[in-house]
């Protein structure tokens, strides 16, 4: 074969076919849109919408159980003689469960990071229009409103609940006020926290563990440690060693400043001058887990 037909037969062979390809001429929605659109996302997969039915199981669950036990706390209180509030205090009932809470964001924290990770699918989001910060705000804002969603939902069956059993309107309002501000700074505290833990890794079973043992085994721990201050007569100690667990620290945020009765032995929680170190810590906290946040996604964002 000759050159020149050797050529020609290339020619041929490198031919480009038009295979019906259009170029977009319409609108391009930006970074507001995607930024809402990972946030709608994030938060519908916290519940498990949107995903094969196995993984409703859980969190729908856990969210059963927060608001049968409100049901169940409203009943017991329509039902006492002469009662006039609830059997339980609105800033108390997150305290109480905080197991359940610490389940659900060590469920859905690495569902709603590790994946990203592990598929390193974290390079496309950033290519364009959304940027890194877009990235982790919707991921830190959805899974705090699915934190609110699940401590506020008990909080506002037991308003109701209140209010049928004809309670005192402006006190249950008040108290019901209370409770939202309280389990709003805990939503945020806890998913930010969370997302740390879960960002550590791509490996969920990993995220999973670090998450419960920041939550619940620091509770145990300082839990203990205050229980024994109380015990040898160190009752000053008690409201500073508060500050090294999350829910402990909520309970003294809420005892200093929202009327809230504190959970610490002896039921002595922080006064206001101790309350003012226990929001700077919880504010620190929040803007600490932003910034790790922002740290370890300009690594895996390249």
């Amino acid at each position: 074969m000759s050159t020149e037909t050797g050529s020609a037969a290339g020619r041929d062979a490198s031919r480009i076919h038009n295979i019906g390809y259009r170029s977009y001429d319409g609108p391009r929605l930006g970074r507001a849109y995607a930024r809402r659109s990972l946030f709608s996302q994030t938060l519908r997969g916290s519940f498990g919408l949107g995903r094969s039915a196995k993984s409703k199981v859980l969190p729908m669950l856990l969210f059963g159980v927060m608001t049968l036990v409100a049901a169940i706390l409203v009943a017991v209180s329509m039902a006492a003689p002469d009662a006039s509030k609830l059997v339980i205090e609105y800033t108390s009932y997150a305290v109480y469960l905080q197991a359940v809470i610490g389940l659900f964001i060590a469920a859905q924290a690495p569902q709603a990071v590790s994946r990203d990770l592990r598929f390193k699918t974290v390079p496309l989001y950033f290519s364009r229009p959304i940027e890194r910060v877009d990235y982790v705000l919707a991921k830190f804002a959805a899974t705090a409103s699915a934190l609110f969603i699940l401590t506020g939902a008990p909080l506002l069956i037991l308003y109701v609940g209140s209010l049928l059993a004809k309670f005192d309107f402006a006190e249950q309002t008040k108290w019901f006020g209370q409770g939202l501000v309280s389990v709003a700074l805990l939503s945020v505290l806890f998913a930010g926290l969370g997302l740390v833990m879960a960002a550590v890794t791509p490996r969920r079973g990993f995220g999973v563990a670090a998450v419960i043992a920041l939550l619940t085994i620091t509770y145990g721990a300082v839990s203990t440690v205050q229980a024994i201050a109380w015990e040898t007569g160190s009752t000053g100690a008690v409201q500073w060693i508060g500050l090294f667990s999350p829910i402990t620290l909520i309970d003294g945020v809420q005892t200093a400043f929202l009327g809230a009765t504190s959970a610490f032995p002896g039921g002595e929680g922080p006064g206001a001058g101790a309350g003012v170190v226990y929001l700077i810590v919880v504010l620190a906290l929040v803007a600490g887990s932003y910034a790790v946040l922002m740290r370890r996604y300009r690594r895996v964002g390249l």
